[in-house]
Parts: structure tokens; C-alpha cells; sequence
């Protein structure tokens, strides 16, 4: 895994961090990675479909769909 250094953080930002993590039963660091998680991934699950909905309507292009008519295939690497 990455480490990371910030540097310069204030006293004040240091002491809300250890009382954010003590209030959430965990240590400094472990506050902080939530917090830089929960910062950079997205609300939801991204819908790769409906974001390609979108921007067909957004640039005026016409997308052809089939629905599935079959299921997806288990794949057999002949074990």
C-alpha cells in the first residue's frame, strides 16, 4: 500500500482530527483514511449505462441497444 506525508498541518486541524477519530473508536490514522476515502469515491455505484445514456443525449447521438436474451456464461477455465 501508498504512504503519504502531510505536512503543515496545524495543531487545531491535528486536535479535531484526534477527537474525530476518539469520538469514531479509532486511531488518528485509521480517522484519516476514512476521511480521504470517503472524499475522493463516488456516492454510488457508477451506472456505466446510464452515464452512456447520458452523454448520448448530452451530444445528440443515437445509440442502438439490443436487450440480452441470454444469460451470461459461468466461465470454464478446465479445471
Amino acid at each position: 500500500m501508498a504512504a503519504i506525508t502531510v505536512r503543515n498541518i496545524t495543531d487545531d486541524v491535528q486536535q479535531a482530527l484526534k477527537v474525530l477519530a476518539a469520538q469514531n473508536g479509532r486511531s488518528t490514522e485509521a480517522e484519516i483514511r476514512v476521511i480521504l476515502e470517503n472524499a475522493v469515491r463516488p456516492k454510488e455505484r457508477l451506472k456505466i449505462a446510464t452515464e452512456l445514456r447520458k452523454f448520448a443525449l448530452k451530444h445528440n447521438i443515437e445509440l442502438h441497444t439490443e436487450p440480452r436474451t441470454e444469460l451470461p456464461r459461468i466461465m470454464d477455465f478446465g479445471e
